[in-house]
């Protein structure tokens, strides 16, 4: 089974993580890392508490009990996902925090988010971010293209309307939509684009 990694980092938009995590459950296998300052967000957001076991409270939450999932604390780097040599499809970091972006950009790999993605990077591999912040500062945006310009997919939690959206989960899974073609994973989550 092919393999995805997943980062859930400590910013507003964790439920966009969570739903791509169930889209992404049972058609590959999943490395998830959820940051430590992640975990009270989405408490606050989602209302599930990962304080204890993530992997079981995540497979309850999503209904889906026999999922190949694997979770790693943020502080772990002797993880087999720390490695160039663990073969993965790419990796998203959905939301991804200012914090974790410049982090990124600048290849300061001190926590397992930042080790997995400068590994994503040097092996080639896809990274996709979707930064949630607003407004965005001249230094967020020259840390987002200089990602952009090595090949690191952006997908801000931007939302279209063409599709009609009427309740929020509509607009989440407009994004997570989204977010999957830009890994090549095909899905109909959200009504295309027909024309006029």
């Amino acid at each position: 089974m092919k393999r995805f990694v997943l980062a859930i980092t400590g910013t507003t938009g964790v439920i966009i993580g969570i739903k791509l995590l169930k889209e992404l459950l049972g058609k590959f296998e999943i490395h998830l890392i959820v940051s430590n300052s992640a975990i009270p967000i989405v408490l606050d957001e989602v209302g599930i508490d990962l304080s204890e076991d993530k992997a079981d409270v995540l497979k309850r939450y999503l209904k889906m009990e026999d999922v190949p999932l694997h979770v790693y604390n943020e502080d772990n780097l002797w993880v087999p996902i720390a490695s160039g040599s663990f073969k993965t499809e790419g990796m998203f970091v959905v939301p991804c925090s200012m914090k974790t972006l410049s982090a990124i950009t600048n290849g300061y790999a001190s926590g397992l988010i930042e080790r997995v993605a400068d590994v994503t990077i040097k092996e080639g591999r896809r990274l996709i971010l979707c930064p949630r912040e607003t407004p965005l500062s001249t230094i967020h945006l020259e840390n987002l293209l200089k990602l952009s310009a090595i090949g690191v997919r952006i997908v801000p939690p931007v939302i279209g309307f063409y599709h009609k959206p009427a309740t929020v989960e509509d607009m989440v899974d407009f994004i997570v939509g989204k977010l999957l073609d830009q890994a090549g994973v095909e899905n109909d989550i959200y009504r295309r684009w027909q024309g006029g």
